[in-house]
């Protein structure tokens, strides 16, 4: 195929058409007529012998051949702007909206230090902070979500990843809790317990107590040793779980950032888990779309430094 006789604008407008999966919502994002995207689409489809989106119950989707092309096309744009456009530091006085998918836990733990410092450091800044039931991958991906802060067990290879810190795990019991004095593995057996976890991205379903291995860290450690704790209360919120936790005969296994946010409140007590479970990572995960872009790169660096002042 001779280079000299493409229209590399063709790459911009795949880019776009691949991003979006809709004509008209690519035309939006690139400034230009419906018409003007309809006619970009007819020549790729002529350059490449492939109808590059079809239309299914679904609505569009792209073909094999497109979504191969994908992450390709999204690497040479990338570098291309890299080297066209100069180096710029992100405007402090910008009125942006950064979105940002955390769970429950990261916003608890990391999101108040982040704020303090973006109204430090840029006061017109506005955050909207998602869960991970109101993103998708998709989301994150084509960068309608700027990053999300979470616990992954499996990321999509495309994506940038940094990890925030690692963290152990504490358990939280009020001080009339029969337990307080003898917080052995027996009695924490014996006990009632809060389950609380919510991680990956999309809408949750509800949770099977016998099913070991979708339960999470905790119970997976217990099973390993052969225990089995019992749940009397599920939730998806660690501020939920700190609450129920005051109830006399209740404990709440949660990440130790999360129960220690109450080691000065007198309605709890922090004790160590009776046996050993495995520390985990909070990490920070973004799209390659975004990852050159100033703002972001400036809200990256804010995040890093707030996490790291507090581990």
């Amino acid at each position: 195929m001779d280079l000299a006789r493409i229209d590399l604008n063709l790459l911009v407008h795949l880019d776009a058409l691949l991003r979006e999966e809709n004509v008209t919502r690519a035309a939006v994002h690139l400034g230009i007529t419906q018409p003007a995207m309809s006619n970009g689409l007819k020549r790729l489809r002529a350059l490449l012998d492939d109808p590059i989106l079809v239309r299914t119950s679904d609505g569009m989707t792209p073909t094999e051949l497109a979504s191969s092309l994908k992450p390709a096309v999204r690497e040479i744009l990338s570098r291309v702007e890299k080297v066209i456009q100069p180096e710029r530091d992100f405007d402090l006085n910008s009125s942006r909206v950064f979105r940002i998918m955390a769970s429950d836990y990261a916003e608890s733990t990391l999101i108040p230090a982040v704020l303090s410092q973006v109204r430090k450091q840029a006061p017109n800044v506005t955050l909207d902070v998602l869960t991970p039931s109101d993103v998708s991958f998709i989301d994150v991906e084509q960068g309608r979500v700027d990053m999300a802060i979470n616990r992954f067990d499996s990321l999509p290879q495309s994506f940038h990843q940094k990890t925030l810190w690692s963290d152990s795990f504490s358990c939280l019991i009020s001080p009339e809790n029969p337990l307080v004095s003898d917080f052995d593995l027996t009695a924490y057996l014996a006990a009632s317990h809060i389950w609380v976890s919510k991680t990956g991205f999309g809408v949750g379903v509800g949770v099977n107590p016998e099913d070991v291995q979708r339960l999470g860290w905790v119970d997976e450690a217990l099973a390993r040793i052969g225990g089995k704790r019992k749940i009397s209360v599920f939730t998806r919120h660690y501020q939920v779980a700190m609450l129920l936790a005051q109830q006399h005969d209740l404990v709440a296994t949660l990440p130790s950032k999360a129960a220690k946010l109450n080691l000065e409140n007198k309605r709890f007590i922090v004790k160590e888990p009776p046996f050993e479970i495995p520390d985990f990572d909070l990490k920070m995960a973004w799209s390659p779309l975004l990852h050159h872009n100033a703002g972001h790169q400036w809200l990256r660096h804010l995040i890093v430094d707030a996490a790291q002042k507090l581990t």
